[in-house]
């Protein structure tokens, strides 16, 4: 039976190593257990792993800035996908950010990843075409 809990950073290794596998996560230097402990710190309530018994199978990263929720690193194992398991995180977080007064999230999706926004579109979320991101490292 899977089980959908709390993030903990003790999921950190485990689930890094879910997104290394996982096509259409992308990774970068910052997705190491130290940063994903301050991470999950700083958006307590939020984060979301599936469990088959001690085995974590899936993943929600999911921060708030004040004003926007932003959703990351969704991912389900490939064997235990098309079983609802990735709806079942998306709605365990978007059920925590309502209850605290979040009026909208935003989540990135690779523009290659039909999959993706394959399952995204299914959930009711929309694309944004007329926004460009931008990012700078420091």
């Amino acid at each position: 039976m899977i089980s959908i809990l709390p993030f903990q950073p003790e999921d950190c290794e485990e689930a890094i190593a879910l997104w290394k596998t996982s096509p259409g996560v992308g990774l970068s230097h910052t997705d190491t257990p130290q940063s994903l402990a301050h991470f999950l710190e700083r958006n307590p309530g939020l984060n979301w792993i599936a469990k088959d018994k001690s085995k974590v199978v899936g993943t929600l990263l999911c921060g708030f800035d004040g004003r926007r929720a932003y959703l990351y690193h969704v991912a389900v194992h490939p064997e235990y996908r098309r079983q609802g398991i990735g709806s079942a995180l998306v709605t365990r977080c978007l059920d925590a950010l309502k209850n605290m007064g979040v009026e909208k999230a935003h989540l990135f999706v690779y523009t290659d990843n039909t999959d993706g926004i394959a399952f995204w579109t299914s959930l009711g979320w929309y694309p944004r075409n007329e926004l460009l991101i931008m990012s700078y490292n420091l």
